[in-house]
């Protein structure tokens, strides 16, 4: 493989690049390629030279709602939280992919703009929101957003509607198109701007409340399943404080895999497995990961 400091040299790129520095897991083996893009022309530079030498593309965000292997990742990762600028026009608020959500819905409390306040503690990026359907209390993305930018494997750039873009519980079309996000506008209400900071203070106030927030996590780890709760599922099953090398199930909040001793990607799929297996025996419920694993698992 070409050395792609020499193939992109205005481009940040980093060579066998732990993934545990940039995940909220703190864990995760080396990139063999990192790359961070500041443009959209950069992106497209590296999307074609993937596409053009028949390379694996990872694209990742804020990197809250994932798990990375312990042996890393092939080929070529970009971080696009460079890509971060926010702008708002009349009751429009158009963000980045590697804006960060919390940022976003501060935008547009600052502007008088009411309907984000449910994402005010969501720690991932735009990208991640939109590839995820990311949502909590009550709200959804796919209830806010009106457009979004993608570059297609190909290169090619497209605007999806929000009908295009398929949205269900946890999902969009993005998965299957293995699309790049770069941008995506969020058309909201006017309102007041003292009532949306204090609806957006409860809620964090109530995330601090109930989640391990001091802790090292990967968000909330399973989907809901139809008819339960994964987090009551798994405090009924009595497994807070299960353990398996330095990760635990939350003894805060038993949706929550939290590292509490210098955890790999390792221990948190062995908590995963455990979890899943002693719910569906006691319970008969299958509980479906809502956090992605991705990359090598030795």
């Amino acid at each position: 493989m070409a050395n792609l400091m020499n193939e992109f040299p205005d481009i940040e790129i980093k060579q066998d690049e732990p993934l545990m520095n940039y995940t909220y897991t703190h864990t995760g083996g080396p990139a063999d390629w990192l790359a961070f893009p500041e443009t959209v022309d950069q992106v497209k530079e590296l999307v074609d030279y993937v596409r053009e030498h028949s390379m694996s593309l990872t694209v990742l965000g804020n990197a809250s709602n994932l798990i990375v292997g312990d042996g890393g990742v092939d080929d070529l990762t970009i971080i696009l939280t460079r890509l971060n600028k926010i702008a708002v026009q009349d009751n429009k608020v158009t963000a980045q992919a590697g804006a960060s959500y919390i940022d976003t819905t501060k935008a547009a409390r600052d502007n008088n703009l009411t309907g984000l306040e449910f994402a005010a503690g969501i720690p991932g990026s735009i990208g991640g929101a939109i590839f995820m359907n990311a949502g909590a209390y009550g709200g959804e993305t796919k209830n806010v957003v009106t457009d979004v930018t993608v570059m297609l494997p190909d290169g090619t750039i497209k605007h999806l509607s929000n009908k295009e873009l398929d949205f269900g519980y946890r999902h969009s079309s993005i998965q299957e198109n293995n699309g790049v996000v770069l941008d995506a506008t969020f058309t909201l209400e006017p309102g007041d701007y003292d009532e949306i900071k204090a609806k957006m203070d409860d809620l964090n106030d109530r995330r601090a409340a109930k989640q391990p927030l001091d802790l090292p996590s990967c968000g909330s780890v399973f989907k809901r399943p139809e008819g339960y709760y994964a987090g009551k599922l798994i405090h009924d099953a009595g497994l807070q404080g299960y353990t398996s090398g330095g990760a635990q199930v939350s003894t805060k909040h038993a949706g929550f895999i939290v590292n509490i001793d210098h955890g790999t990607a390792a221990d948190y799929v062995n908590v995963i497995h455990h979890v899943q297996k002693t719910v569906k025996e006691k319970f008969g419920v299958d509980l479906e990961t809502e956090v992605r694993i991705i990359g090598r698992r030795d």
